[in-house]
């Protein structure tokens, strides 16, 4: 999995925390997942779903959805369902090549949207008119995070060009992912619960890799098939919090001040031909994480899936916890989650996971013993397409001091990607998944 395992393997430590994060992403491999979650009987006709039986005698499947791990769900999917018995059906993803025979995966822009994810999104909506599906039928929707910026359908007057704006604006501000996502909510045709109102009163079954913390449904790819309990007025809100209104287009101070006053719909309270099941998650990977620190004679915590906040003042956090022996008697601590970054003016190059790191090292330099951190983004990219997260440790911090690197000058411009680069051996590689869990974050101390 680690495409630059030799180069970042240089220790015992460093050979542990590769294969126990390997193993905790493994777990959450759509192929895993898709086999845990679904049983067809042909015979029967049937699709279960957790406890769920859907009847498929007469039904015409149709596959829709977006997200970072939808190319692989649908390879996943067309194993299990007979191929003859799905129709046909198209999903947004952001790289990679896929083998479908039913499903179509078109590639699409993250986390900025772009045009060719406006377009597979009207193929979605066109399947509908198209194939005349009815409510006898069954639209299964796969979805997992990145949805939000691959499954882009603006709505009128509101352009792409002022929608990606708004989405860096908001990605820039410190907002966290609900926040960002009630405003893009308010401003799609098919976010906030729009897509399953569109296929009603089809019957639509949403199979879901979770990226967000606590599994709020609503959120995970800004709920495209789910009731939406936030309003325009907290989108508003939101944009108001983080001071974007002077700089908002005003095609999108327009919509959103005309949704506020009730002069264009709400989002959907409700759906009633909707099903959201969660498949696969953040605890499902610390869980395979902790098995196998187990196996290879750790003896691990998990601290928790749901770590948020502003990522330097939690990497700080964690760090004092354990300088403070907060987890004694334990060796490997697990950690699952995604903070939220709070970026300067002319931010230099990295991710979230690379300055969590980077933080992570500077203030675990008092720790006594031998210690490892590393933290990774699950789908493979930390912000950047090529960098997954990093790893780091006691050697690490002494190379950088040894070349004179001014670590907090990195921090403070947000430029982790260079100083990992300068340092040498802590970049981590893996590519593209083809999942989406959101971080994993691992301390091995000795």
């Amino acid at each position: 999995m680690f495409k630059n395992r030799q180069e970042l393997a240089t220790t015992d430590l460093r050979r542990h925390a590769l294969d126990i994060i390997e193993a905790g992403i493994r777990r959450v491999l759509p192929s895993k997942v898709m086999e845990s979650a679904l049983r067809y009987d042909d015979a029967e006709r049937v699709l279960r779903v957790a406890r769920d039986s859907y009847s498929l005698s007469g039904v015409k499947i149709f596959v829709i959805g977006g997200g970072k791990a939808s190319g692989t769900m649908a390879e996943a999917l067309e194993n299990i369902i007979p191929q003859e018995r799905i129709v046909g059906g198209v999903a947004n993803c952001k790289g990679g090549k896929y083998s479908t025979t039913k499903v179509e995966i078109r590639l699409a822009g993250h986390p900025i949207p772009d045009q060719r994810g406006v377009e597979g999104v009207k193929r979605m909506l066109a399947l509908k008119e198209e194939y005349h599906i009815s409510e006898r039928d069954l639209v299964i929707c796969l979805l997992s995070g990145g949805g939000s910026a691959l499954m882009p359908c603006p709505v009128d007057g509101v352009s792409l060009e002022d929608k990606q704006r708004v989405t860096e604006m908001l990605l820039g501000s410190g907002a966290e992912i609900a926040e960002i996502n009630a405003v893009r909510k308010h401003l799609s045709r098919v976010k906030g619960g729009w897509l399953g109102h569109y296929y009603s009163p089809t019957t639509v079954v949403s199979l879901i890799i979770s990226d967000v913390v606590g599994n709020e449904l609503a959120t995970i790819a800004s709920g495209p098939t789910v009731a939406d309990p936030s309003t325009f007025q907290d989108a508003h809100k939101v944009l108001d919090k983080y001071g974007l209104f002077a700089r908002c287009p005003k095609s999108v101070v327009s919509y959103l001040t005309k949704g506020c006053r009730g002069e264009v719909p709400e989002t959907p309270k409700a759906l009633a031909n909707c099903r959201n099941y969660i498949i696969g998650d953040n605890r499902m990977a610390l869980k395979a994480m902790y098995d196998r620190a187990i196996e290879l004679g750790f003896s691990p915590c998990i601290v928790t899936s749901e770590q948020k906040g502003e990522t330097s003042a939690i990497a700080v956090q964690r760090a004092g916890e354990i300088l403070n022996s907060k987890y004694a008697g334990y060796d490997a601590l697990l950690v699952g989650g995604e903070t939220t970054p709070r970026l300067p003016v002319n931010a230099g190059k990295g991710g979230r996971n690379q300055h969590y790191a980077v933080a992570s090292m500077l203030a675990l330099g008092n720790y006594p013993g031998e210690w490892l951190m590393a933290s990774i983004g699950t789908d493979g990219s930390d912000f950047l397409a090529d960098v997954a997260g990093a790893i780091v440790d006691k050697d690490s911090l002494g190379r950088a001091r040894a070349k004179g690197l001014d670590i907090k000058d990195y921090l403070d411009r947000f430029d982790s990607y260079s100083l990992l680069k300068a340092i040498g051996g802590s970049l981590v590689v893996t590519g593209e998944t083809g999942t989406n869990v959101g971080d994993v974050a691992l301390y091995l101390l000795g």
